[in-house]
């Protein structure tokens, strides 16, 4: 048996902003192809961990003058460098005393469900499926569809399970999820990154769900800042609802695949990289889920989106260039005023202005 304290302890010494456990039966009830209590025979526990996004990564968009620092520090970075390292350190410790720790960092899509609808089949993100589409005819691609994987063996499904970390750090006690889907912790609001451990080691206590003040406001900040209308209203009644011992998480029922072409592609008034005249020409009707000439948001659209625009701005790290962000900026706002969980965290507030820029175009 581990002592939650010395692990917490760990976690934080090694770097991570906070730390949680739960009992892995708090998962019981996913669906198959996203239940860690699969990840391997005898899992008992389950470590989350919290990483800071630093506010000032949203500057750059807040202010229309720098993009690239918000998805290669605040994703790449943490996913790929900061959060591995104390996954790795916290590892150690608990295998030092005998147990398993299987490492889970933040892998993005790359499950055996769709991240967008949480349809099997294919999960390469929409800039991958132009590679792999590409390279595909004179090489092999470096990216594998799922589409072609198997279960090992008859009671396992097929890899790679990937579960839904949002839920997971509720387990861990960690925060709630958001009307915009995303985690809130009352100590960062919508700005972190999380990664777990999954250990055969039972603790000596857990973390018990959060059940401090609200955290979401239910304001419609993030509906109202949403270029792409992908969130429902907040009395719309278009929810999705879990349960997670008795703890019920209700957000809105997001259109993923707008938000996906939306998040990095942000429309004509909010993305400076794409010329006014490609918004205008419209190619082939390639852009018409942009420009509000088709309500079908869905796997193909999204293809047609990054076909037609994806040679005026690379991916950096292998991350997407956010040039969108509305729905976390938004909420920011709101929670830095009075009553909000940021309140008082900054000197200054995040906005300045009464509403985000906007082009004139």
């Amino acid at each position: 048996m581990l002592d939650r304290k010395k692990i917490v302890e760990a976690a934080l010494a090694a770097g991570a902003d906070a730390c949680g456990v739960a009992p892995i039966s708090r998962m019981a009830g996913a669906p198959p192809e996203m239940n860690p209590t699969l990840l391997f025979p005898g899992v008992k526990s389950m470590i989350g961990f919290v990483f800071r996004i630093p506010r000032g990564v949203q500057r750059g968009i807040e202010e229309g003058t720098q993009f690239y620092q918000y998805p290669s520090m605040a994703y790449g970075g943490i996913n790929e460098i900061f959060a591995p390292a104390v996954l790795y350190s916290v590892g150690k410790v608990i295998e030092d005393e005998g147990y398993e720790a299987f490492v889970y960092r933040n892998t993005g899509a790359r499950g055996c469900v769709s991240d967008m609808d949480g349809t099997p089949g294919n999960t390469l993100s929409p800039e991958e499926q132009i590679e792999v589409n590409e390279n595909a005819k004179t090489s092999t691609a470096h990216h594998r569809n799922v589409q072609f994987t198997r279960a090992t063996r008859p009671e396992n499904v097929p890899p790679d399970l990937q579960f839904q970390f949002r839920l997971a750090a509720v387990a861990c006690g960690l925060g709630e999820i958001g009307w915009s889907k995303m985690l809130l912790t009352p100590q960062f609001g919508p700005l972190q990154r999380v990664a777990f451990i999954f250990t055969d080691a039972e603790f000596n206590e857990y973390n018990e769900l959060y059940n401090g003040k609200p955290l979401c406001r239910k304001c419609g900040a993030c509906v109202r800042e949403c270029p792409g209308g992908c969130i429902p209203a907040i009395n719309s009644g278009k929810t999705v609802r879990v349960e997670i011992e008795g703890k019920v998480c209700e957000w809105g029922d997001i259109d993923m695949w707008r938000c996906y072409a939306f998040y990095t592609h942000a429309g004509r008034y909010y993305n400076p990289f794409v010329p006014k005249e490609v918004w205008e020409e419209n190619k082939d009707g390639a852009l018409d889920l942009m420009e509000g000439k088709t309500d079908k948001a869905d796997e193909h659209e999204i293809m047609k989106v990054y076909t037609a625009l994806q040679k005026y701005f690379p991916s950096w790290v292998g991350y997407n260039m956010a040039k969108c962000g509305g729905c976390i900026r938004a909420c920011v706002s709101m929670l830095e005023k009075k009553g909000g969980c940021m309140e008082n965290r900054f000197k200054e507030p995040l906005r300045n202005r009464k509403k985000p820029w906007r082009l004139n175009r």
